[in-house]
């Protein structure tokens, strides 16, 4: 087997343009920087020039704080928490504190420009998008995780390392920004599916159905053959519709009288908040319901007698096995699926696009795009 350690004869340049979180807070916390040191695949690791990179609710809570315990508003009141007070160690998903400075960047769609021992230089040339969710080396736990852009420098640089085993070349035409969208929000979306077990013809309840996740939710309980009720802004009632939901329900409106009690199998969750005991109502009795997001707080009221009394099974989804990108990777290549790219940026302007995102005026993805 033939493998390479990168140097100057690679096609990278010793240092490279990318963006820096240097710790939580506001916008200013995230600084462009042209002198990052190009990162060195060590072994079973692939150096990815990057090509495109998603925009994700993850980044931005993790930039914000928004994971700890001491924040209890929606994600964009957050971000007016005070920095400063907040416990480092419990405000990052894994609860524990970040390595300053990091990149972050959950979705990246690279190309293999160079491979660290004992990879096989065949890889380099390679088109691939990167596992986001990934297991621990040194697991001892099904669920113990790391995810890319957190515990792993990630996709908001011009090059990035990633683990070769978890860097999956796509045989596909799609572009470099609709491969970018796929690895942070449809691994979520498809995670929540798998783990909840959607089957055909069942009917499935998704919020938050015109963001990155949601849209992809619509699309993937469509693939499964569920019938899906989609819930989403008036205005972009339209876009999610063209996506293949069955029923569109204003965001805000009385579930109970648009859909009535007892009326779907699952309930698909992003974005909890003051609305959330209708999603046990409309559940049938026997029903599921799965979050991985609470977009709209995280702090609800439940009547614990309606779980017990419906006998409903709740799936929080943070960790996914492995067969959930591998599934992902088949769609893609199958043309099960396709992102809807809403606006693309120049990586310098990660301020802008991330503002716009935590302003929800678009339907799908916003992508980043560094520097060739």
């Amino acid at each position: 087997m033939k493998s390479i350690v990168p140097s100057l004869n690679s096609s990278a340049p010793s240092h490279m343009k990318g963006v820096h979180l240097i710790g939580h807070g506001g916008l200013d916390q995230l600084v462009y920087r042209t002198d990052i040191p190009t990162p060195q695949p060590k072994a079973g690791e692939v150096l990815l020039k990057v090509l495109a990179a998603g925009v994700n609710n993850t980044d931005i809570n993790t930039r914000i704080g928004w994971y700890s315990k001491q924040v209890t508003g929606d994600t964009n009141s957050g971000a007016d928490e005070g920095y400063d007070q907040l416990d480092a160690s419990s405000a990052t998903w894994s609860g524990s504190s970040l390595k300053l400075p990091i990149v972050q960047g959950a979705d990246i769609c690279g190309e293999v420009i160079a491979v660290g021992l004992g990879v096989n230089s065949e890889r380099i040339g390679e088109r691939v998008i990167v596992r986001s969710m990934q297991q621990s080396v040194n697991s001892t736990s099904d669920f113990d995780c790391i995810t890319v852009g957190s515990e792993l420098n990630g996709g908001f640089a011009q090059y990035t390392c990633a683990l070769s085993v978890e860097a999956y070349a796509v045989n596909t035409s799609w572009s470099d920004v609709e491969l970018a969208s796929i690895p942070c929000a449809y691994s979520t979306a498809e995670n929540m599916l798998h783990r909840a077990g959607l089957k055909a013809g069942e009917r499935v309840l998704i919020t938050g159905a015109s963001g990155g996740v949601g849209s992809a939710a619509v699309q993937l309980a469509k693939r499964r053959g569920a019938y899906v009720i989609a819930v989403a802004g008036s205005a972009k009632h339209d876009d999610v519709k063209a996506l293949g939901a069955d029923i569109l329900v204003a965001r805000g409106a009385d579930l109970v009288a648009a859909i009535g009690t007892d009326s779907v199998d699952l309930v698909v969750d992003l974005i909890a908040g003051p609305g959330w005991p209708q999603l046990l109502e409309v559940l049938r009795r026997g029903g599921r319901y799965a979050t991985a997001g609470a977009i709209a707080g995280p702090m609800v009221e439940l009547d614990i007698r309606t779980l017990y009394l419906k006998d409903l099974t709740f799936f929080g989804c943070t960790y996914q096995e492995q067969v959930v990108f591998d599934n992902l990777v088949s769609y893609i290549e199958a043309d099960e699926i396709r992102p809807v790219v809403a606006k693309t940026y120049p990586l310098e302007h990660i301020h802008q696009a991330q503002t716009d995102f935590l302003k929800k005026g678009f339907t799908g993805k916003l992508v980043l795009i560094p520097e060739a």
